[in-house]
């Protein structure tokens, strides 16, 4: 350290330290050549927008800002380069229940330093940290909301802090031509200036118009579940951890209140189905009665039930037949490609150890993999044990075998498996349905519940409003002192007897007590 660091200390402020520090030193002015946009504003209008649109150099415009500007001028605003309407993308931006926008997969908030993409195929946005993770690590590329294949190149960057190339806004000029011609645009849409747009633009504003809802699609899809009500059968022993999320998840909305979760109603109804089912399939060769194991296998037994009683599978054929082994059909296309469940997708499979494929007559669900039940079906003419935990068995032929030896008997093309002369399967007649039997079981159950809880709340209100009567006070009279009973502050004296007025004996007065003299000793 130096010896005469401060020999030029001052007691009092210098003309330099005033110029420059001090009361005469101007506040910077902001250069103007650089100013950061926020993301969610129009690179136009420089203000919020509502239809957010973007080019393909991630300049992101209001839609009714730069179409005006596009037709007036027919360039891009910021690059001053040739600019169409039907090359801007329109972009899809997802919210959170703030109303704050955030990446639909990840959920985070974006912020003036997030780094923001955008699908050019979709118009779809995200965190350039989910589209990385998700997307180019991978090599997959697809849309993380729609599933719609894209490339690399259709990747848009709509804001990176890293980046501040796409963040130089208009100079002074360009802003006072913008505020100049797009004042008025501004305020809302200019109906005289659009009588004269080109078609493309008009279909662009008819299709806005006409399809554009204001993201309905991405507001349904940030709308909470609507909660299930819970009673005494579908109650779970677990809450539904909506407290603990919105503890330590900053993007769920607060709660303070734990909910029992609700069982969802098929696990319910299973519960309740404790018989089998019984189905007769009428088919060009004979019927056959089939014997369900629906207190088994709840899921493929209540499809198979619902598809006859639909009439699913009136009118088709067994396409395939392989003798000693099976006969296979439920496909309404008659190919084996084809068919649907009850439900329109495909359930899981459904393996119990005391269901086997041994014997001759077992129902069993075809598939195309694991979890892929649909509505085909099969019928064994000899034991496949090796199908064991591959295929659902969820019935087996309690009447009928010689119909199914007359089946058996059609001679198959050896290539295709499919049967030389036709085995159709008529109609089909449901005997036993032990599924409406749990529907009513609960019906009857949650309607005594909702009579027994009637009549516990009468109790209730009819004890409350008891109380609220007792405890009134008693009202004697009208007026001040009207809770007062009188009566009751008078003595009553019995036989008209007067109270004596004879007061009590004095009391006798102590006398006074000493040694005295001692002649009494």
């Amino acid at each position: 350290m130096g010896k005469r660091q401060h020999q030029k200390d001052k007691m009092y402020i210098t003309c330099t330290e005033y110029t420059h520090f001090y009361g005469g030193k101007k506040s910077e002015i902001p250069r103007a050549n650089f100013r950061r946009l926020p993301f969610d504003h129009c690179s136009l209008s420089l203000q919020p927008f509502e239809y957010p649109m973007c080019t393909v150099d991630g300049v992101v415009f209001d839609l009714m800002s730069i179409v005006p500007w596009i037709k007036k001028f027919g360039t891009n605003p910021i690059t001053g380069e040739k600019l169409e309407a039907k090359s801007l993308i329109k972009l899809n931006f997802s919210k959170n229940n703030e109303g704050k926008y955030h990446c639909p997969v990840l959920y985070t908030v974006f912020t003036n330093n997030s780094h923001i993409v955008a699908n050019k195929v979709t118009g779809n946005v995200f965190s350039y940290e989910a589209v990385e993770q998700l997307n180019i690590k991978t090599k997959s590329y697809k849309d993380l909301l729609t599933d719609e294949p894209f490339t690399r190149q259709d990747l848009i960057t709509l804001q990176d802090h890293h980046k501040s190339g796409i963040f130089k806004i208009l100079n002074a000029s360009v802003l006072t031509s913008i505020s100049h011609n797009v004042k008025n645009n501004m305020k809302g849409p200019s109906t005289h200036d659009l009588k004269s747009t080109n078609m493309e633009t008009r279909e662009t504003l008819a299709e806005l118009y006409r399809d554009y809802k204001g993201d309905e699609l991405l507001a349904s899809t940030m709308k909470e579940p609507e909660a299930k009500k819970t009673d005494k059968l579908n109650a779970a022993h677990y809450s539904t951890g909506r407290v603990s999320a919105s503890f330590t998840s900053t993007a769920m909305a607060p709660a303070t209140t734990h909910e029992a979760d609700a069982i969802s109603d098929d696990t319910v109804r299973y519960q309740y189905v404790k018989k089998k089912g019984y189905v007769r399939l009428h088919t060009n060769k004979g019927d056959v009665n089939v014997e369900l194991h629906c207190d088994k296998v709840p899921k493929a037994g209540e499809n198979f039930i619902k598809l006859c009683k639909k009439g699913y599978y009136d009118g088709t054929i067994f396409h395939r037949s392989i003798r000693n082994f099976m006969i296979q059909g439920g496909d309404p296309t008659g190919t084996g490609t084809g068919g649907e469940s009850y439900w329109g997708k495909p359930f899981k499979d459904e393996f119990r150890p005391n269901l086997s494929h041994t014997g001759r007559g077992i129902l069993s669900m075809a598939n195309s993999g694991p979890n892929t039940n649909k509505s085909q079906f099969f019928i064994t003419f000899r034991s496949c044990t090796y199908l064991d935990r591959k295929h659902t068995v969820f019935g087996r032929v309690v009447g009928g075998l010689e119909t199914l030896t007359a089946m058996e008997n059609v001679e198959s093309d050896p290539k295709t498996d499919k049967p030389k002369s036709e085995i159709k399967l008529l109609s089909t007649s449901v005997f036993v349905d032990p599924y409406e039997e749990a529907d009513a079981q609960i019906a009857a159950e949650r309607e005594k519940e909702a009579q027994k809880q009637e009549e516990e709340r009468a109790q209730t209100s009819a004890s409350v409003n008891k109380a609220k009567t007792e405890d009134k006070p008693k009202t004697f009279r009208p007026g001040v002192g009207k809770y007062i009973n009188t009566a009751a502050t008078k003595h009553s004296h019995p036989d008209g007897e007067k109270p004596s007025t004879s007061e009590a004996p004095a009391k006798r007065p102590k006398g006074r007590t000493g040694f005295g003299d001692f002649s009494s000793w």
